[in-house]
């Protein structure tokens, strides 16, 4: 697999381009947030720390998307959970805060590659939520063979892992699944239920389609297709449980 590492300290994209290269990847290792973008879309995976001399990492993030839907871990010391909030929603596939155990960071990149697909949304090989056509609610429209989102007619956008989640859960409307069957079938990692990357896709979902009732929270167990009520109106099944709380 071809990597991209986007780092500016070279002590660090030493060590990191070693680990990778010992397990059997090609690495082209830049600086800078431009060769980044000029590199992009050759990239199979990419690595990202935010702090680059000439643009912010999270402008940068936002801009690889627009690029290329390879999987992409954030790598950086920036620790605060609002940095790591912004980080989920622009994209990123899983967030490291250094310093790391590089074992446990090669695993991670194991775990995104293993369950992401970017041309298809096959996750190891299983198609997400593939299984059959358009389901409705509401006037939500999920297509996991297209997959696109309509609420009204109109396109929505959302990323790679937050249609993963919202057609993995409309190919079984009626069940509820939890925290931690999510977590391994779209993350491919349980341990990620002490994190609260689930909580933020969910409440992407819920502002980028304006459907507050789309994704339901069941308390204390996870989450189910739900009614697709608008922010305010109140649906049937609509408990209004906010994300986070379980």
């Amino acid at each position: 697999m071809h990597a991209l590492l986007v780092e500016d300290d070279d002590r660090m994209a030493r060590a990191l381009g070693t680990a990778l290269a010992q397990r059997g990847h090609t690495v082209r290792r830049v600086g800078r947030a431009l060769d980044a973008l000029r590199y992009a879309r050759e990239a199979e995976f990419v690595l990202l720390d935010l702090g680059l001399p000439d643009l912010d990492g999270l402008e940068l993030l936002r801009r690889l998307r627009t690029l290329c839907d390879a999987p992409l871990i954030v790598v950086t010391a920036r620790c605060e959970e609002r940095d790591i909030v912004q980080g989920l929603r622009a994209g990123a596939d899983d967030y490291v805060v250094k310093p790391f155990r590089t074992a446990e960071l090669m695993a991670r990149i194991d775990s995104v590659r293993r369950r992401t697909d970017t041309r298809s949304g096959m996750r190891g090989g299983d198609p997400v939520g593939a299984g059959g056509g358009p389901v409705r609610t509401g006037d939500v429209e999920i297509d996991p063979a297209g997959r696109t989102v309509t609420v009204a007619g109109a396109g929505i956008r959302l990323t790679r892992r937050e249609f993963d989640l919202l057609a993995f859960l409309a190919a079984r409307p009626e069940q509820v699944h939890s925290r931690e069957e999510i977590l391994d079938r779209i993350w491919g990692d349980v341990l990620l239920a002490a994190s609260r990357s689930l909580d933020v896709h969910v409440a992407g979902i819920r502002a980028k389609t304006g459907r507050s009732g789309l994704v339901r929270t069941v308390r204390g167990f996870g989450y189910q297709l739900g009614p697709a009520t608008a922010y305010g109106e109140e649906g049937p099944g609509a408990d209004g449980e906010r994300d986070g709380d379980r």
